[in-house]
Formats: C-alpha cells, structure tokens, sequence
C-alpha cells in the first residue's frame, strides 16, 4: 500500500502494521501538547513508559524536536541555534532491547540494566505520548513504570524506573524466588503478593526481614510501607509457615516483642511499633512524652538501642558501612562526620534535652536522632560493619533528592547533614526579629560582633558552636563606589582549584563588515578558563578595536550548533575536534539584527556547504537590505578575473586592483546580478528577473522552510534573521569559496601530542583564589543602593571568624549546559600545623589558635556517574589513620591519605600552649 504524498513526505506501510504518519512538525507538536498536559497534572500512579534513547534521539532528529542531551557524542542537542543539516530518515520501530535486562526472555517481567541513566540511555513519556508512538511506529517491549510521591517536607513526583527487587526465601525447603514491587506498596500487599504465588494461608504466615540472611523484624501485614520498613534493593525476606498459626508476641530469638499491628504516630519515623518512644525498653526513659514525635524499632540500625549508654571500653570507631547500592557518598560522609571528636562527644553523651522538636525549619529531631543512633552503633561495635538503613529512610523521607540508588555528591549531603542537624538540634525555640544596618563607615569589629549576634540569637546549636565561621564580604559598585560591607555566617568553605595548565585553540576569525578574508589564529589559554578568556584572547590576536566585539560560534554540519555567548562557560565544553569561529561585529548603541546565512548548492539535493557568514544591520527592510549585506560580506572572496557564459562589460573585467572593499562590493553585486540570473532561472526559483543579485531564501528557526524573497519582500523585525544562499556553477565563477571550507579544528590530534605531568597546586593557592576580588556575573547582579539600580559589584572575601572544625570543600565537578567535568589536580593540603592567621582579618585574640590539625578526608575516585567514594579517618585514641571504604576497614599510613582523590577536608583546631607553640587538639574524645 502506497500512502498518498503530503508536502513531500510518502512513507510505505510495513507488513500493513504501521499507521499513516503525521508529518514529522505535527509528531513533534502532537508529542508536546500530550506532554505539557501530563506535566500538568502530576500525580501519584501516572503511568509513564521507558524508551531507549537510541530510539528516541532518532526520532527527536527526525522530527526536529531537539531537546535532552545527546548520549553518544557529548554534544547537547537543547539549542535553539541547531538546525538539521539534512533531512533525517523516519525512525523504524520503538526498538527498546538494548535496554532490558532479560531480553525478551520473559515479557511478563522485563527489568531494565541497573546501569542504565536518565537521558543518557533511556527517556520517560507520559502514557498518551507512549500510546502515540506506538501507534506511528509499532514495537517494543514496553516497559510502563509509575510515578511515586518521595519526601515529606519537600513533596516530589518522580517516576519508579527500578521497583524494589527482594529475595525471597522458603524457609521450609530453602527455595528461592525474586519477587518486584513499588517501595510505596504496603507489606499487605507483600503479603498478598507472596501467599499469592506460594498458595498459602496469610493466618499461617510469617515473614521476616532477612537482611543479610539474619532475622531482624517480622514484617505484619499492615498499610506500612515497604520504604518504611527499611526494606531495601535485592535483599533477602523469609517466608515461615506454621500448621497451627503464630502467636502474637513470638518473634523467633527472645530479643523483640513486635505486635501484628503496630501502632502510628503524627511523626512515626518509619511507621512501625513504639517501643517507649524507640530508646529504651525501660519505663524510666520519658523522651519528648510532651511531644508528638516517636520512634520505631525499624527505626534503629538493625536492633541497635540507641539511648543505651556507651561505655569507653565499647567505642572503637573502626566499624563500616555497608554499601545499600551506590550509598558509598553517603557512607564517605557519614564516617566523616562520625569520626569528628566534637560530634562523637556530644552524641555519645546525653543530648535528649537539646532536640528541637519544634522547628519548621527541621525535621521534628528525627535526623539527629537517627544520626546519634547511627554513631553509636558504629562506636560501639567494633569492626562489625553496619547496615545504615533506618538513616537512609530518613534520607529518603527529609531529602528525596538523596533516595534511589543513585550516585549523588558527599558534599552535597554533608551541607544537608549538617544544616538539618543544627536545625533538630537548635536551641532556640522561638527566634526573634533584629534589623541589620548597614555598616555606615562603623569599625568592622562592631558591625561583626552585631552580625554575629543577631546569627547566634536565631541559631545556638552543637554545629554552630563546632563548625560556623564569619567571613566578611565587600561589595564596591563601580559606578557611584558605594561600598557595602557585612558579615556572613559559613559552614564549609568551597574552593575553586586555579589551574595553570594550557590548552592551545584554533579558531577562524571571519568579518562581519566583508573588511578582510577570513583568518585562523591559534591563541593558548587556561585550560579551566571560560569562554570570556578565549574571547579576550583572540582579540588581542587579531587587534581588536574598541568599537568590535568577538561572537564565538561552534560551526557543526555547516550550520551554526551553537553561540558561545556566555562569557562563563568552561573552555572545556568545547573539545578538540570541534569547529570553532569568531564573527568580528561592530558595537553600536542602536539595536542591531544579526543576519546569518547559510550555503548550499542549487541542486536536486541542495547539500548545505561551505562555512556560515553573520552580519549585523540596523532594522532590515526588505530583501534588497538583505541582498546588500550578503553582497558586502561576501565581497573579500570576489575573483579579480573570471569568466561566464553571459558577457559581461569589458571595462569591468580588469586586473587593476580595487580601490576599495566597498568599489567591490559593488561590482559584485551588479556583475553578479548580470552574469547569474537568466530569465528562466529566476522564474524558476519563484523571483522576477528584476530581482536580487543573490538566491535567498528566508528560514524558520529550525531551516525547515525555506521562502524566496525578492529586493521588495518584506522583512520581519527580530534579534536573528536566517536566510540560505544558494550557489551555482556562476557564482563559483565570481566567488572563491575555498575560503569557506576546511575549517581547522580546535586542536587537530597528531602522534607528536605530549602527555602532561598532573597537575599540582597547594591549598593555600585555593584559598587565594577563593579570597581574590572579583565582578560579579552577569546573572548575580548586586542592586545598590545609592544608584537604585542593579550593578556588576566587584565582590571581596575575608575570613574573619573562624570554627573548632573547618571544613574544605575541593570544588573538583564543574557543570555547565552541555558538561559535566571532574577536575583530577592534586592539591597539597598540610597534614598537621595548617596555619591560616594571615587569612583571618580580625585582631581578636579570643578567637583562639588558627591553627589547624587534619582529621578525615572524603575521597573520590573515576569520573562522574561511576565513581566511587571513601574516607581517610584520623582514630583519635591511638592517634593512627584508616581507610573507610563501605564495610572494609584497614589501617594506613599517613604518607598514603594525600591524593588527588581528596574531595573534603575536615580540619580541626590546635590548642596553642602558653609558650605560643602548638598543643593539644581543641577537643577530644574522653573515655567514661
């Protein structure tokens, strides 16, 4: 069956099994309208289906619908500059095999790979857009999955791509089956599920959680859910089943008494039954009895009872962390943080009367419990490794942004640890109202102690007293110079790495006036630089006047990819085999239209060629305006000798040089006008043949249609105007466009390449460039208040108050549109005696020692989605270092911890002895 052309588009139905397609626009306007109104009205149970992106990215080139970021080559395909070169063929059928786990073994319960990343390998669609696609294209497997609610204070919809997967066991004859549902469902759901498949009787019954193959709680059958029941991916729960039923208080070993229903409170931790509030079986424990907060025995770190007292012989520190999948960045942190002697003093002491079950701004004393329970677990256990998974529910609960089994940033959840600890553990239950004025020319010490009282009075907790500082922050506007001085509250400081390494850039530089032929300069820049720098650079290459400016575009397929008009986008998104070009443009105060234009041949195939030329015009009219700009750019590529089949005056074919680039322009336009155009030509093409000197056509954003104009056809208003020019064997003859071609990549890639030594900068170099002035961007504008209006500030950082714990943020990942990057520098960081005095601005002696002792390390190792994370941990009662990695504990010596893995510095201060010299730690940990 043959389907009827429409606009150029005839496709041949397949076996008879695919539908008439929409034209690839309507796919594409279709596809969005379904999908902006199923974003409008998320909720839980929506039914989205997975794609491959293999597929989908295949078909968003079709269809021009170029969003997301293109998995295969490293480029983005989001940019409103792209443009398909060619027609793309339409897509086959859905084909999503490359994505499942299990083939199309069992259809019933495909699984995706574990591997698989969101936008890198598979796409989500709303169930209307599945139903569409489907219906165009046919294929498959599908592969529906539904949309959860995640988070309590911070509601989010996300969909499940990986249900919770759990192995069950027989206890009876010891088989084995994986059984998959949502962590939202219910255990009567499991229940259902299992006796279901099993055929047994729910009264007879039992299951247990078996992690690690040890019997920790017995799951009842209630409305909990299994993420409240800390149940978590591919372990292990057992099935019993009894001839005669089970009692109501037996759980197999004597240790627990678990109701078959347990009882639920407004702030249940994790849904399960109370056990005098969760600490201790005792009746003499009263926490929070005026509170509406209790806690579970699922809240706990398997069993552990975390009010129980910690005994000195008990706490050994030497305890792992199991890894709960992709949870070693949570275990990195945890270890950190566990390991810091403030906080292992203060929650191995009594520290009830301090939680903050009021704060809207924490979470009812949830997290600094689980967090206390949690240390004492691992300070209490020797080298048993723990299985944090109560902390991890919390997680999930407080900070969905951290729940899955996905990779996230130590850092990240260290500043959520952190600020959410201080907020269960503030002391101030009402925080008062204090105006801060400006500084008026007052001394900084008056206007610091001020900010710093106005800090504390609203916040006094463990955290703040160990680990906030004050730096002091200058704002100057370059205009009026006001200057605006306040002091800042920090809890870690994020340094950048200043890089000294090079990388040299080939780019073209092309005339947007048609003064000059196009010239390639290769210029050496910072390697971590931005955009902002190369730009800088190649002005001073090809002498740059006042009155010009650089436009950098990446040039792909013969069309411009994209501007680089974001003077702070890493130099590193732009890789060596890529084509880069700078547009030399005037500058004027008159809002000017960029024209763009494109070549491509006057064929039956019309292949886009040769390099894009861009202009600028002050309000284009009409195609003549065009014409004459397309005439002025194109001037420098004009032969001085060449020959047509049409005659042309002889008095202009001349070898006597041009007087001026303007004379030439002329002579171009008019002896092209003369030597190109035939009558039946120009009636071809749709233009009278009084018309233009060029064949232009006008295009959409996307260079889809494509519309001849003539010198009378008006000219819309807009920023960016695209035409194409369509060349013929006439005006190669007037034109030499091997200036158009070849352009010279980046950096061509050769065997004569030499392999650079890393790179090594020291920590106080960080520090000075964390602490250098600086303009603010152009999107962090500051509003002064004397000009009323915003200004780019030139910003200045001093340290001016600094913590017990300072903490060192090695700002390694930079991420920008288009890259993701991690930074591999080494940077030499002190062990012992980091001495920061002459960064500290204040001349209070009171402060203390600014002399500081390092104690533990976050590390990260490989790149970024597959990397993996560890701690280095200074044991404070024999003074020696070990390795932290997930469950695996081992010593090491001081010489190892130095690499360029260090990701998170923990440093803590030096007491100074009377003698000025350097003495014992500011707070250790004390036996009892």
């Amino acid at each position: 069956m043959t389907i009827p052309d429409s606009s150029g588009y005839c496709y041949m139905m397949e076996n008879g099994s695919i539908e008439l397609p929409c034209k690839p626009e309507e796919e594409k306007r279709i596809v969005q309208e379904l999908t902006a109104k199923a974003e409008a009205n998320l909720r839980e149970g929506n039914l989205y289906y997975v794609i491959s992106s293999r597929w989908f990215i295949t078909w968003q080139r079709y269809t021009g619908k170029i969003e997301g970021d293109y998995p295969f080559d490293g480029h983005s395909i989001e940019s409103q500059f792209t443009m398909p070169s060619v027609i793309v063929d339409r897509p086959g059928p859905i084909d999503n095999n490359d994505i499942v786990a299990n083939g199309m073994d069992n259809e019933d319960d495909l699984q995706l790979l574990r591997t698989l990343e969101e936008g890198k390998d598979y796409a989500l669609v709303p169930q209307e857009v599945w139903d569409k696609l489907l219906k165009w294209y046919k294929g498959g497997p599908a592969l529906p999955r539904k949309m959860i609610s995640v988070g309590d204070q911070q509601k989010q919809f996300i969909v499940e791509v990986f249900p919770l997967s759990l192995r069950l066991i027989d206890s009876g004859d010891q088989s084995e089956v994986i059984i998959r549902l949502s962590k939202k469902a219910s255990l009567h759901d499991l229940y259902e599920k299992i006796c279901q498949l099993k055929g047994l009787d729910p009264e007879k019954t039992r299951i247990w959680d078996y992690f690690n193959k040890q019997k920790h709680t017995i799951l009842n059958s209630s409305s909990q859910t299994l993420e409240e029941s800390n149940l978590q991916m591919d372990q292990d729960i057992l099935v019993e089943v009894s001839t005669d039923g089970f009692g109501k208080d037996y759980t197999g070993n004597g240790l627990q008494l678990v109701p078959i229903e347990p009882t639920r409170s407004t702030f249940s931790i994790a849904g399960g039954p109370n056990m005098s509030n969760g600490y201790s079986t005792s009746n003499s424990s009263n926490l929070y009895q005026e509170s509406s907060l209790t806690s579970t025995y699922a809240d706990m770190e398997d069993g552990y009872d975390g009010m129980k007292p910690v005994t000195g012989g008990d706490r050994r520190g030497l305890a792992g962390l199991q890894n709960l999948g992709n949870t070693c960045f949570m275990n990195s942190a945890l270890q950190c943080l566990v390991h810091t002697p403030h906080l292992a003093h203060y929650f191995l002491q009594d520290y009830s009367d301090e939680i903050n079950t009021q704060n809207s701004l924490g979470m009812h004393g949830e997290l600094a419990l689980s967090f206390g329970e949690l240390l004492r677990k691992l300070w209490s256990s020797g080298r048993t490794s723990v299985a944090p998974r109560a902390f991890k529910g919390k997680l999930a609960r407080f900070a969905p942004q951290f729940s899955g089994y996905n990779q996230h940033d130590s850092q990240e959840l260290l500043a959520f640890l952190l600020d959410g600890l201080h907020e269960d553990l503030n002391r101030v239950k009402q925080k008062p109202y204090m105006e801060i004025n400006d500084s008026d020319g007052q001394p900084d010490e008056e206007v610091a102690d001020g900010f710093w009282r106005y800090h504390k009075a609203r916040n006094d907790s463990i955290i703040i007293d160990i680990c906030q500082g004050q730096y002091k922050s200058t704002l100057v506007c370059p205009v009026c110079d006001k200057i605006s001085i306040t002091f800042d509250p920090f809890m870690y400081l994020s340094l950048p790495l200043p890089s000294t390494a090079t990388r040299s850039m080939t780019v073209t530089v092309f005339y947007g006036d048609g003064s000059s032929l196009p010239m390639p300069f290769t210029v050496t820049v910072l390697k971590q630089g931005c955009c902002k720098d190369l730009n800088q650079a190649l002005a001073n290459a090809c002498c740059l006047s006042n009155d010009e400016y650089l436009l950098l575009a990446e040039v792909y397929e013969h069309r411009i990819y994209q501007y680089l008009e974001n003077p702070s986008e890493p130099l590193a998104t732009i890789k060596d085999d890529e084509c880069i070009v700078a547009y030399r443009l005037p500058k004027r105060d008159a809002v000017l239209t960029r024209i763009e234009i494109c070549h491509r041949y006057l064929d039956t195939e019309r292949k886009l060629f040769l390099t894009p030329l861009v202009t600028v015009m002050e309000d284009p009219q009409s195609g003549a305006d065009i014409d004459l700009a397309v005439s002025k750019v194109l001037a420098p590529l004009r032969r001085k000798v060449f020959s047509t089949s049409k005659t042309i005056d002889s008095s202009t074919e001349t070898d006597s040089p041009m007087t001026s680039t303007e004379d030439q322009m002329n002579i171009d336009s008019t002896q092209l006008g003369t030597a190109v155009q035939s009558e039946e030509e120009t009636e071809a093409a749709g233009m009278s043949s009084r018309d233009l000197s060029f064949r232009l056509c006008i295009t959409d954003d996307k260079g889809y249609a494509c519309r001849p104009i003539d010198k009378d056809s008006p000219i819309r208003p807009g920023r960016l105007l695209k035409f194409m020019m369509e060349w013929t064997e006439q005006e190669h003859e007037l034109y030499d466009s091997s200036y158009l071609k070849d352009l010279p990549e980046v950096k061509r890639s050769g065997f004569l390449s030499k392999k650079t030594k890393q790179e090594s900068i020291s920590l106080f170099s960080c520090l000075d460039a964390f602490l250098k002035e600086e303009p603010l961007g152009p999107d962090d504008m500051w509003y002064c208040p004397r000009c009323k209006e915003h200004r780019q500030a030139s910003k200045k950082l001093d340290l001016w108050r600094l913590p017990d714990v300072l903490v060192f943020h090695l700002k390694r990942f930079s991420y920008s549109r288009w890259l993701k990057n991690k930074l591999d520098t080494y940077v030499d960081f002190p062990v012992e005696n980091l001495d920061i005095s002459k960064y500290v601005k204040s001349k209070d002696a009171s402060e203390g020692s600014h002399v500081y002792e390092l104690y533990a390390i976050s590390n990260h190792y490989g790149g970024l989605g597959g990397g993996h994370y560890s701690a280095y941990c200074k044991l404070i009662d024999d003074n020696k270092w070990y390795h932290f990695d997930d469950s695996h504990v081992s010593p090491v010596s001081e010489s190892e911890i130095k690499t360029s893995a260090a990701y998170v510095l923990f440093y803590r201060r030096v007491k100074r002895n009377i003698n000025g010299t350097a003495g014992e730690q500011s707070e250790q940990l004390v036996h009892h």
